[in-house]
């Protein structure tokens, strides 16, 4: 089963305290489904909690599957909905509370999330720019930094950041999938470390060696051409120890001279040797 399935199985089965949150949590469905996708219970997950949150808001009966219009009077009464309608009035997101329920109720009619393993992205996909807009206007008021775009006629409000799913996740109070998704985040993020530093160590190495070869390439030509002999003291005994130790960075260099060099001054005689060398060239 996909994440995203994963965290709307946690949330299917959490029933909201109160009744104003479960209005809340309806509310936040019927807008992004309608009222008609839900005239008679199936087997459908999300199906279920509707008629559930219905029974226990209405007390349609638990065992109802064909809404009534009376009973569809009663649901636009409760959710403050006329035909139409394209947003949720306020009255019913007013707590906290509610906000969570509504955003809850959006994300599992409209909502995705995708593999975490491979990349962070939430959205949900709403029919009217309205929608959109409240969405993501009841998003932000927990400081997610949710935004919106359009994409095929849709109006799409998204998070692109782990940081900001979990927290729309602990928003809507889905506690297992939050676990879940930060323990995949420190994971990706120590991987994510320990690559930059190989990276980074490999790069210093592959300087190094290039370093060291274009040293050599010097030492060698002018031992060609002038030959080692006729350098100063100082310059032959660092052309020698290049040639003996390749591999060594500068800093190791200067521990087999005699007095031991520091990387500064180990650097200094290899450059007089590689501007005598660009001038036998």
């Amino acid at each position: 089963m996909s994440f995203s399935k994963n965290v709307k199985e946690e949330l299917f089965s959490l029933i909201p305290k109160s009744r104003h949150c479960m209005v809340a949590e309806l509310a936040g469905i019927f807008l992004m489904q309608g009222l008609d996708e839900f005239k008679t219970i199936s087997d459908d997950a999300l199906s279920r909690k509707v008629f559930t949150l219905l029974d226990k808001t209405l007390n349609i009966g638990k065992g109802v599957t064909l809404l009534s219009v009376e009973d569809y009077k009663d649901i636009r009464q409760m959710l403050k909905l006329s035909e139409g309608d394209t947003q949720i009035d306020d009255i019913v997101l007013q707590q906290t509370c509610c906000k969570r329920s509504f955003i809850r109720g959006v994300f599992l009619a409209a909502g995705s999330l995708s593999d975490p393993n491979k990349g962070y992205h939430f959205e949900i996909v709403c029919a009217t720019k309205e929608q959109g807009t409240q969405v993501a206007k009841v998003m932000n008021t927990f400081d997610v930094g949710a935004k919106m775009v359009t994409r095929n006629g849709k109006y799409v409000v998204y998070l692109k950041e782990g940081a900001q799913i979990v927290e729309i996740l602990r928003v809507m109070e889905a506690a297992h999938s939050v676990m879940e998704l930060e323990n995949i985040r420190v994971v990706k993020e120590v991987r994510g470390t320990i690559n930059r530093k190989v990276n980074c160590e490999t790069a210093n190495i592959s300087k190094t060696v290039n370093t060291a070869v274009r040293q050599i390439e010097d030492i060698k030509l002018i031992d060609e051409k002038l030959g080692l002999d006729n350098l100063p003291a100082q310059l032959q005994d660092i052309a020698q120890v290049r040639l003996d130790y390749p591999d060594l960075p500068l800093g190791s260099l200067g521990q087999y001279l005699d007095p031991p060099l520091g990387k500064s001054g180990v650097n200094h005689r290899l450059k007089k040797l590689a501007k005598i060398a660009e001038e036998l060239r």
